[in-house]
């Protein structure tokens, strides 16, 4: 590229992209912290309800109830299995939709299944290879919140508690550490027991009357602890989003000083050559016009 103005051109353009990448990684940075804020002030009572779904089950030895796998230990429950799959609505956000997607296509099976889509990526992945998911249950990905959480929530449990799904899985992407993040899927529905209880745990000391019973006290608690479980998912994710955004702006930005760099090493080649072309040019008329005048006037 040898010509001045097409490489400053070329440079504001560099410019101009970096410029926005800045912006971009400024507001994606933004946007996880405060997504992260508002998802630590839910966490004391997420962590409450785990606490009690805990007790009812150190309390009871058995509890009959259609959010717990029979009690028989079986695991291939008749009816369809939905798969709630979070994505993003937005692109340019490095790997972050790819894996969710890698993980979505490794859990599909031959077993009747239903999809639920949550993001504009995952939507136009199924519409590009003709994958059915509910129409209606369509939400952004964007700015999560608790009450359109519960929305969701509301609708999923009530195609359980019908019977048209028996089992509900979530993909969602996890940030494992706070730096890295994985995209897995987690079962919400049905409970097993171990989900809330291990070797170590020891019967309350204190005896509990459930009313009007153990079974009717968890299928209230059931409620607001998948929403809430879903709405930490969305909230994860959101912030998986915005942190992978984060480093492919940054990594665009690397890669835009480094273009520049060399346009700018390119562009003064080219004003040095042109410098020195001119300077080459002066010379030789200069030259030209000693030869002319010698030749006009000999001796």
């Amino acid at each position: 590229m040898s010509d001045i103005k097409e490489i400053k051109s070329r440079m504001k353009s560099v410019g101009d992209t970096a410029k926005i990448t800045k912006a971009m990684y400024m507001i994606s940075s933004s946007k996880m912290r405060k997504a992260r804020s508002e998802l630590e002030m839910t966490r004391p009572h997420f962590d409450a309800l785990n606490n009690e779904i805990k007790r009812i089950f150190r309390s009871k030895s058995r509890i009959d109830s259609p959010y717990m796998y029979p009690a028989d230990g079986s695991h291939d429950l008749p009816g369809a299995y939905a798969y709630i799959v979070v994505t993003s609505d937005k692109g340019l956000a490095g790997f972050y939709n790819h894996a969710v997607i890698r993980e979505f296509e490794s859990q599909m099976t031959e077993h009747e299944s239903r999809y639920f889509m949550i993001g504009d990526y995952g939507c136009k992945y199924c519409d590009a290879l003709g994958i059915e998911y509910d129409g209606e249950f369509r939400y952004s990905a964007d700015h999560p919140s608790m009450r359109q959480t519960r929305l969701m929530s509301d609708y999923i449990l009530d195609e359980f508690d019908k019977g048209a799904i028996s089992k509900i899985f979530l993909i969602y992407t996890d940030l494992e550490n706070g730096m890295s993040q994985k995209a897995k899927t987690v079962r919400l529905l049905p409970f097993h027991r171990k989900d809330f209880t291990d070797e170590n745990s020891v019967q309350d000391n204190v005896r509990f009357d459930f009313y009007p019973s153990a079974e009717s006290v968890l299928a209230n608690i059931v409620r607001s602890y998948v929403a809430e479980y879903l709405y930490s998912a969305l909230v994860d994710s959101y912030c998986c989003e915005q942190n992978a955004r984060m480093n492919a702006m940054d990594e665009a930005d690397r890669n835009a000083n480094e273009l520049m760099s060399q346009l700018r090493m390119e562009y003064n080649h080219a004003r040095q050559g042109k410098i020195t072309s001119e300077i080459t040019e002066i010379s030789a008329g200069a030259r030209a016009l000693r030869n002319k005048k010698s030749a006009a006037y000999p001796g």
